[in-house]
């Protein structure tokens, strides 16, 4: 099938993983949807999905402009069994790289965050935690993806 000229191509497909699918990896699937949304379609699923999104996620998110409270979790199981296909597959702590099952893509990346559950404290002191992880994935999403969408646009001009 011919691609129309004006068309920007397919977008890069791209998983990220970890093990409760609450925080870390919806944070960097809408994330990476808002920034470069143009060039990757990206998706998050669970070693061990948590069965509902932490709140302080939805949270942290909103302050910056993205929601996610409509999000369910999803396990890596339903991603193997129909057979998706990525171009990348980031998992988002240790945990998940050590339990992932391989999923196929030509690039495997490890981008460990901090776990923004983890430890004691007030609300307020929970919350900030949540803020800067979405602050580590912010930047590492723009850092990671941001040259290779250019380099997408630069594929795209070749192919025209």
């Amino acid at each position: 099938m011919a691609q129309d000229i004006d068309s920007t191509g397919p977008l890069k497909r791209v998983l990220f993983v970890c093990c409760h699918n609450s925080a870390r990896s919806q944070m960097a699937e809408a994330v990476l949807n808002a920034r470069f949304g143009s060039r990757f379609e990206a998706f998050s699923a669970g070693t061990e999905p948590a069965g509902h999104v932490d709140p302080l996620a939805v949270r942290a998110l909103n302050e910056i402009g993205l929601d996610i409270s409509g999000k369910r979790t999803k396990s890596v199981d339903d991603f193997i069994r129909s057979r998706a296909e990525f171009d990348y597959v980031v998992t988002t702590c240790y945990e998940a790289k050590q339990t992932c099952p391989y999923i196929p893509a030509p690039e495997q990346v490890h981008a460990r965050f901090d776990d923004p559950r983890g430890g004691e404290g007030s609300e307020e002191e929970k919350l900030e935690r949540m803020r800067r992880t979405r602050d580590q994935i912010v930047d590492w999403v723009g850092r990671f993806f941001g040259p290779r969408a250019g380099l997408v646009d630069i594929e795209q001009q070749q192919v025209g």
